[in-house]
């Protein structure tokens, strides 16, 4: 994979105080909105502003600039978390987080790139954003462009068919300018996953079809950073980071709960919530 031409690097404290941001604006919107998906979209902030705020090659003036990086939410159900980091970067105005999943508003309950700026790709369906992203790397290779391609999978999609033929099939075409990230909090709607549908030794898993496999604290700025210049280095094979991370993290009453994979919070939880994370819970 050629190295992409570097961007301005923040420093890990402004990163920080980024994802706390993105985190608040995560419980305003899907508390207004009395719907969507807390815990998920908590545990992938720190991935997310990792990559819109120091990693991707973008610009929020031009969303739709034929030689941006990309980016797949295929856990399309954590699309509160990616509203508020394109929000933060500039894409569009931070009001329209409090009309998420309103009527006629841009912000629907799951990305939709006819919609909103920012978004490369609809998703929803879990075990398709692979594919997608699949198609985009495989795109760029045949237009001789040099741009990465970025997917995040949430850990109970990945127990989804879809994902190991997508998965086959990146190895099989060299797609070394994919990096997925798999948001692997152990929790999904239904409990455990382990309980549901064990993903049993999954970094062995991608391994065996071929790709290059990266484990880190996905809630650590500088391992994050790290594993995607590793990810950038490698030739010939996709890439995935198996991110650890804490469903509902930074609340308290949300984290390693899966009762909030799907649940607005009430105006008195919504208040604690956002104590904790302008209070900084660690």
């Amino acid at each position: 994979m050629k190295k992409r031409k570097e961007i301005s690097e923040m420093n890990n404290n402004e990163l920080k105080a980024i994802a706390k941001e993105v985190r608040i604006d995560i419980i305003k919107s899907v508390s207004e909105a009395k719907s969507g998906h807390p815990g998920g979209s908590l545990s992938a902030a720190d991935i997310l502003t990792v990559l819109y705020f120091d990693a991707m090659n973008i610009d929020p003036s031009n969303p739709k600039w034929e030689d941006r990086d990309r980016f797949v939410l295929s856990k399309g159900h954590g699309a509160p978390a990616l509203y508020a980091v394109l929000a933060e970067r500039g894409y569009f105005p931070k009001e329209e987080l409090l009309k998420l999943r309103k009527f006629g508003a841009m912000l629907q309950g799951h990305p939709d790139m006819k919609k909103t700026p920012g978004v490369d790709m609809s998703t929803g369906s879990l075990g398709q954003g692979l594919s997608a992203a699949n198609g985009m790397a495989l795109a760029a290779k045949l237009d001789g462009k040099d741009y990465n391609v970025y997917a995040l999978l949430g850990d109970g999609e990945v127990q989804e068919g879809m994902i190991w033929e997508a998965a086959m099939s990146a190895a099989h075409y060299k797609l070394d300018n994919i990096i997925a990230f798999l948001d692997h909090n152990g929790l999904q709607i239904d409990g455990s996953n382990d309980e549901v549908m064990s993903l049993g030794k999954i970094a062995k898993k991608f391994d065996a079809f071929g790709w290059n496999v990266i484990s880190i604290d996905g809630h650590d700025f500088d391992q994050i950073k790290k594993a995607i210049e590793m990810a950038k280095e490698e030739e010939g094979r996709p890439s995935i980071v198996i991110c650890e991370t804490v469903k509902g993290k930074g609340v308290s009453f949300m984290e390693d709960q899966a009762g909030w994979h799907g649940k607005a919070p009430n105006a008195e939880e919504t208040a604690k919530a956002l104590e904790d994370l302008e209070g900084g819970l660690k």
